[in-house]
């Protein structure tokens, strides 16, 4: 199938046994990405999304084959709204003792204010990594700050994914799931329609919610230099397009660890202007 001629009423399986069951709204310029991992007749949601979200989350994990019982683990990477709003509902739908949320100290105590129904683990008292019940291996990363103090990132051993929450996410008013950046994006002067795809230029995209989002071009460089310690296949983001090629990841955190007003810097330079 064409990545850029999905279908995105239904899931996506984007690599074996790992599901985009988002939600597409093409008025949003932010699209938020919840993803599926199921192995072994169990399953994880990362980021599962906003209160708003809810039916179509379910229904796309349902469509899967994966009963809402088989799903063990919630892993939240921050506590924002778009990640946790659907907390309480996932919770009653599941409705299992089973069921454990995922997520840093930092981020559980507001979890707690989502819900206080499900025990809360947290990645540091669990050696920053989760087993399934077959051996499958998901490993934690702390990203602080970026863009919040309990941020981290999970990377799948056996696809290598990065779920990559916050980072590399982007703002999109014209949104694929899969990314159209390339090597040619490495050195190009960001414009708002791209020359090459006459579409608006995701580089862009990314780097304006960047500068708005994390707090400071220090935390972002260190989120960064951890993340390119790791042997990736593809970065999903939990807003914007997957980035699914060497290419695309090289051109993007090269120019991340280029940008400068980043948070406050951001902000007061807007204010000086």
């Amino acid at each position: 199938m064409d990545k850029q001629d999905l279908n995105y009423k239904e899931y996506v399986e984007i690599a074996e046994g790992v599901y985009w069951v988002g939600f597409f709204d093409e008025r949003a310029g932010l699209h938020c990405n919840p993803y599926l991992i199921v192995d072994g007749g169990e399953a994880v949601l990362i980021d599962s999304g906003s209160r708003e979200d809810f039916s179509t989350v379910m229904l796309k994990v349902m469509r899967t084959g994966t009963i809402p019982g088989q799903i063990k683990r919630l892993i939240y990477q921050h506590y924002d709204p778009d990640l946790c709003g659907n907390l309480p509902h996932i919770e009653t739908l599941i409705n299992s003792r089973d069921l454990k949320i995922i997520s840093h100290y930092e981020n559980n105590i507001f979890i707690n204010y989502y819900s206080m129904c499900s025990p809360k683990l947290c990645i540091e008292q669990m050696g920053f990594h989760y087993e399934f019940g077959n051996g499958r291996r998901l490993e934690f990363i702390r990203t602080p700050h970026s863009h919040s103090p309990g941020s981290f990132v999970t990377y799948d051993t056996k696809t290598k994914i990065l779920f990559s929450s916050d980072i590399f996410g982007s703002y999109d008013h014209d949104w694929d799931l899969y990314t159209l950046i390339g090597s040619r994006c490495m050195d190009c002067e960001p414009e708002m329609v791209c020359p090459v795809t006459q579409r608006l230029c995701q580089i862009k995209g990314i780097m304006n919610f960047h500068k708005r989002t994390m707090p400071s071009k220090r935390a972002l460089r260190y989120a960064l230099e951890r993340i390119e310690e790791l042997d990736i296949s593809m970065i999903a983001p939990q807003h914007g397009s997957i980035l699914d090629t060497p290419e695309a990841q090289k051109a993007v955190i090269k120019r991340l660890k280029e940008l400068e007003n980043v948070g406050i810097d951001y902000f007061l330079k807007e204010e000086r202007s």
